[in-house]
């Protein structure tokens, strides 16, 4: 089993950082993953990763589609991968209508298809073709004016890997049908089925097989023998995932557990926490969601966790770390590391 972790920055502490996945690339990690939501953007940390690291592939955990045009995010991809020595993965994510709309004041509406157009656009960049294209999106050259359609004045190389991070039935097939990997969020190992069954579905559509597809899920990982003291401060961040990633009218994680089975508390929680009754929210996230979906305990109680994601299909385990400082969370890594390899 492969693992990765997230940049996750936040406090402008770029030498902290780079001294993180410098380090998590000693210890054998394969992958960096970095994200953009309304502060800084995903790209530009990994362009600064690639210079301090060699072997950690860099991923972009995940870009926001819809927010550049199709050919800069070709440009940047095809210039991340060279800069990288063939390095770079390309994550895309829908992300969701408060920021789409609210930051960058781009409609979200036909995102599957948009997805699926930057995909392609990106595809026909990257293999030094001319971009001509016409989608229900994108029309490349733009009809009525004096562009014309160009190829990329970089080299052609090979595809640069594409992961989506999805979480709707459509969107899943989709990622099945076209990508090279998935990003998955709102996971219980338990319940694979919610995400497998439709990737496996669009797989099956495109004449693909599912072991072509990286599949990326895990949490966070906390060593000690207290779990009951390690569940109440996990309950926050599942609160906002299920009230606040979202609207009431389109939470895509809200709407992920609850086809995991858990539709009354996913419902319950972001009403709450919609309404302002935030404390209640947190304290209504049941201690079994926090368990089944991070990865919390003792050596062995961490190790039947990582089994449930193997034996679940999970091919990639992505995870957060614990810790105090830097060194906390690299003893983390290196203690869950070590259980990975004793498992397998």
């Amino acid at each position: 089993m492969r693992i990765s972790v997230s940049l996750g920055m936040g406090r402008e502490d770029w030498d902290g950082a780079s001294t993180y996945i410098v380090e998590a690339e000693r210890l054998g990690v394969d992958d960096v993953w970095s994200a953009e939501a309304w502060g800084y953007d995903a790209i530009s940390p990994l362009a600064y990763m690639a210079a301090q690291t060699s072997t950690i592939r860099l991923g972009t955990g995940i870009v926001q589609s819809g927010t550049r045009t199709p050919a800069l995010l070709a440009m940047t991809a095809m210039s991340m991968a060279s800069l990288s020595r063939d390095r770079f993965v390309l994550g895309l994510g829908a992300s969701g209508p408060q920021v789409v709309e609210g930051w960058h004041g781009i409609s979200f509406k036909r995102q599957m298809t948009r997805m699926r157009e930057l995909i392609e656009i990106v595809r026909l960049a990257e293999a030094g073709e001319r971009v001509s294209y016409s989608g229900k999106i994108y029309t490349l050259p733009l009809p009525g004016g004096e562009g014309k359609a160009l190829r990329s004045s970089a080299p052609a190389r090979k595809p640069v890997p594409i992961y989506l991070a999805t979480l709707s039935p459509k969107s899943l097939q989709m990622t099945g049908e076209l990508a090279d990997g998935w990003l998955g969020t709102s996971f219980l190992p338990e319940r694979a089925d919610v995400f497998f069954d439709d990737i496996k579905k669009g797989a099956e559509k495109a004449g693909r097989s599912m072991s072509e597809i990286d599949l990326q899920a895990g949490g966070a990982v906390v060593f000690g023998d207290d779990v009951e003291e390690m569940i109440p401060p996990r309950k926050a961040g599942l609160a906002f995932t299920l009230g606040a990633m979202g609207s009431r009218e389109h939470n895509f994680y809200n709407a992920a557990f609850r086809r995991a089975g858990y539709e009354d508390v996913a419902a319950e929680v972001q009403n709450l926490w919609l309404d302002g009754k935030r404390e209640e929210a947190r304290e209504l996230v049941p201690d079994e969601l926090v368990l089944k979906t991070n990865l919390l305990g003792t050596d062995d109680m961490v190790k039947d966790r990582i089994r449930a994601y193997r034996d679940a299909g999970v091919t990639t385990l992505r995870v957060e770390p614990a810790g105090r400082d830097l060194k906390e969370r690299l003893d983390t890594l290196g203690r869950l590391i070590d259980c990975v390899k004793a498992v397998a």
